[in-house]
């Protein structure tokens, strides 16, 4: 007789579902858009070390070879340019990916540059690749 008293409970209700699931989208709506801004801090914080290194790779390039030719491209860190002497060449930084910002854009040398005129700029244009922008888009300019 108690058996058929007692129900067995198997499983959430409808109700308690709808709720989970409310709960779970409120959560995701606060906590998302904080950690995507975290991403994109990193990633502009990784891009601007990375162009203090690049920028310290073209001053040794200069050491050793004397101003880049007008027109140079950040390539000239990896590859040999043409008025470099093949015996003297060695590459000035580990790997060609090391010439990519956070978002796999290539950094732009700008010799003679807009931030250092008498010198040169490592520039990364940002996530979206154009010149300007502000939060990730922000442009990153060393020295």
């Amino acid at each position: 007789m108690n058996r058929s008293r007692r129900r067995v409970r198997r499983g959430f209700t409808l109700i308690e579902v709808i709720v989970i699931v409310v709960i779970l989208g409120v959560l995701a709506a606060v906590i998302a858009p904080r950690f995507l801004s975290r991403i994109g801090q990193s990633k502009q914080s990784v891009t601007e070390a990375n162009a203090s290194s690049l920028a310290t790779a073209v001053r040794l390039f200069i050491a050793d070879h004397g101003a880049p030719e007008q027109g140079a491209t950040i390539d000239i860190l990896w590859e040999r340019p043409g008025n470099v002497e093949e015996s003297k060449w060695q590459p000035y930084v580990e790997n060609p990916e090391k010439l990519l910002d956070a978002w796999g854009n290539k950094f732009v040398l700008k010799i003679p540059g807009d931030k250092n005129a008498f010198d040169f700029d490592i520039v990364s244009y940002g996530a979206d690749g154009k010149p300007g922008g502000e939060g990730e888009n922000a442009d990153v300019v060393k020295p």
